[in-house]
This record gives C-alpha cells, sequence and structure tokens, in this order.
C-alpha cells in the first residue's frame, strides 16, 4: 500500500471507504513485489497497479464487488494464460495472490495516522494479517514510533502485541516483508501469515569529494530517493549552488564527519576524492562500518596504491574486499553523468545480489526474490523471462 500511500492517507483524512487490493504472493516472475496496492473507492476512482496492465481490470471490478457488498475479504490468484494473450492473466509467467479487503478510516484511524507518517518520510509500519482464521484475515495494526495500534479484530492481547512485535522489527530492516508467526499458545495462538508494510526513511548516499562526478551522481542519487549528502573539507567547491540536488552539503573533513554521521545497512558510501590525504583516513573508517556500499573512484594503478596504503594502517584483507574499486560498472563511461549512471548501477546491482550482467545473459526469472542471485546463462535451468 506504500507505492499509493499519498492518496490513501487524503482518503483516509476524509474518512472515505475503499476497497484494498494488495499483491501478497508472488510465484515465478511478476513485475511488481508483494505489498504492492490497488484502490478503489465509492465513486469508483482507482489508484495504483498491481500487475503494469496484465489484470487490472479484474482487480478493479472485484474491488468495487467487496466495496459494494460490504463483503468479507477476497483472496484471488491470477496466473499466465497460454491459451489466451488477451485473455486475465500474467503474460511475464508469473502468479500473483491478491488480497482485497474493505477499508473504513473511521473505523481504522491508525491506518491514516501511520499513512501520514510515511507521507512525510518518517518511519511507520501497517501490518496486515493476509492469512489466518476468517475473523482475523484483512486485521490491520499500525506501528508509530515507540507505539502500535490495533484494529479491534487484533486488539491489544497477545495476538496483538506478537505481531507488533514482529512488525516492529520488520520496521527496522526497512524492507516489507510476509511474515508466518503463531501457533504459541502463550504468545499467539493462532497462526497467521502477516504483511508488514515498512515504510523507512530514506537510505542515505554519502558522496565525498565535491567534483564535477559528484554532482551528476547527486542527482542521480536524488532520482533514486536517497538522502544525498555531499562533503568536502574545502568550503570554495561545497556550495550548495554547485550541487542544487544534494539534500545537503557538508564543510568538513570527510573521515571527521563520517565518525559522526548516521550510517545503517542501506548508505552507500562514494568516495570521488582521489586524493591520498582523504581517500586514506575515510577508507579506513568507511570499512568498518556497517554499511551497505562503499566505492571509491580513480584508476587501477590508483587502486593498488590505495589498497597498499589500506594494509599499512590496519585494514585487514576482509575489510578490503568490501571496497568497489574502481568504482562503477564497466558500462564505457566517460562523462559524469554517464559515470553517474554507472555507479548508482553498481549500488542498485550490489543491493539486490545481481550479477551485473546484460540480462539477455543471465537466466532465471528477472523479477527475483530478494537476495537471490542470477546464474550466468548456460549454468542453469531455463530461458530468461520477459515483462509484462
Amino acid at each position: 500500500m506504500l507505492n499509493i500511500a499519498d492518496t490513501l492517507h487524503r482518503w483516509c483524512r476524509e474518512e472515505r471507504p475503499f476497497a484494498l487490493a494488495t499483491i501478497v504472493d508472488v510465484t515465478g516472475s511478476a513485475p511488481l513485489p508483494i505489498g504492492t496496492s490497488v484502490a478503489v473507492d465509492a465513486d469508483g476512482n482507482a489508484i495504483g497497479s498491481i500487475s503494469g496492465g496484465c489484470v487490472e481490470g479484474a482487480v478493479y471490478e472485484l474491488c468495487r464487488q467487496v466495496l459494494d457488498e460490504h463483503g468479507a475479504p477476497q483472496r484471488a490468484r491470477f496466473g499466465y494464460s497460454d491459451d489466451d494473450a488477451f485473455a486475465v492473466g500474467l503474460t511475464c509467467g508469473g502468479e500473483l495472490d491478491v488480497l482485497v479487503q474493505r477499508v473504513d478510516p473511521a473505523v481504522e484511524p491508525h491506518l491514516g495516522a501511520a499513512l501520514a507518517e510515511a507521507v512525510e518520510g518518517r518511519p511507520a509500519a501497517v501490518a496486515q494479517v493476509v492469512g489466518g482464521p476468517e475473523g482475523l484475515v484483512g486485521a490491520t495494526l499500525s506501528v508509530l514510533g515507540d507505539s502500535w495500534i490495533a484494529d479491534s479484530a487484533l486488539g491489544d492481547g497477545p495476538t496483538g502485541r506478537t505481531v507488533a512485535d514482529r512488525a516492529t522489527a520488520q520496521l527496522r530492516t526497512g524492507r516489507t516483508a510476509r511474515l508466518a508467526l503463531g501457533g504459541d499458545a502463550e504468545t499467539c495462538p493462532e497462526k497467521l501469515s502477516v504483511l508488514v508494510h515498512a515504510a523507512a526513511t530514506r537510505p542515505r548516499m554519502l558522496i565525498f569529494g565535491a567534483v564535477d562526478f559528484a554532482a551528476a551522481l547527486a542527482q542521480a542519487g536524488r532520482f533514486l530517493d536517497y538522502h544525498v549528502t555531499v562533503c568536502d573539507a574545502r568550503p570554495v567547491f561545497a556550495t550548495t549552488a554547485r550541487f542544487p540536488h544534494a539534500d545537503e552539503v557538508v564543510v568538513d573533513w570527510p573521515h571527521r564527519y563520517l565518525a559522526q554521521t548516521a550510517v545503517d545497512a542501506r548508505t552507500a558510501i562514494c568516495v570521488l576524492t582521489h586524493d591520498a590525504k582523504f581517500d586514506i583516513p575515510l577508507l579506513q573508517r568507511a570499512l568498518d562500518l556497517p554499511v551497505g556500499y562503499v566505492g571509491a573512484m580513480g584508476s587501477r594503478r590508483t587502486h593498488e596504491e590505495r589498497l597498499l596504503r589500506l594494509r599499512e594502517v590496519g585494514v585487514t584483507q576482509e575489510q578490503l574486499a568490501r571496497l568497489r574499486s574502481p568504482i562503477g560498472l564497466d558500462l564505457g563511461a566517460r562523462t559524469p553523468e554517464e559515470t553517474a549512471i554507472s555507479i548508482t548501477a553498481e549500488i542498485i546491482a550490489h543491493a539486490g545480489r545481481a550479477s551485473g550482467l546484460p540480462l539477455a545473459r543471465v537466466s532465471g526469472p528477472i523479477h527475483r526474490a530478494s537476495g537471490a542471485v542470477a546464474e550466468p546463462a548456460g549454468h542453469g535451468a531455463g530461458t530468461v523471462s520477459g515483462t509484462c
């Protein structure tokens, strides 16, 4: 539902009932991940997409039915149709399991509060029961800061507390996920399947070195919804006028700034200074932090000299293995803009544990489960799947 948080927040503020259709399971290749939603209000207005167009009509009709009839939540499964390319189905070959439920914001005010937090870029989570006893399917619970609020179906008993604990833990990861829980008489007697929609703060991209390449990378990082910081010790170069796409521009020694700023497992650190007096203390610090990506710009000769200097200051081989240098994928990039694409492509591939190879050269589905690694073509069964 976070893909349409803006509109849902407005509908909740207006106490406008709506039907919510959410992907709760994906099999094979599908264009959009679990947690993606379509919503339809009483006037027939629709927002969102769950299949890139393949099954939208059927989902829309199901939403209208559930909304008009005030009915119980319904499950529907949409799969590939090889008899009729225009039949309801996913032409990309995957299958979607969709839950459609009626939402009345006046009865579930916590949902609007969680969506308001998400729209403002603050962390919040909505736990949605998508499998379990009939009376609990469709129940929701919101995590707001250190507190949580559940609807009447979940309540504040053992089941509600268990769902809240798991949703809070999932929010810390910043990832939407489906969780299996319950079956314990003391904590949660019912076995439930819960989809946690996690709206985390924007991940950070820290760019060190106020150079032309940094300006292009800041723009690309902003496009990917990173909170972009450009840091350089030289005030004449580190200015907001030179980096209009950065969320903040900091004048400080890079290693000193990195030592005092907040980072997490989603943070990408890009070192573009290629100057040893900046690089070495900065990378020594960066490679000791639990961040998602560390890359450094420079030629292969610069890279070899950098590795030697880092070893001299005590950086271990295990830490050096985390360093992406020379930074970026081999795209033949020359301009700052092309280089920014090369760098962000590597960040995306690294975060998704993907190969970075052309899709035509890897086997298996394009849309893989999180953490799955693509096999080079010829090393796995099947062929590359297309998208819808």
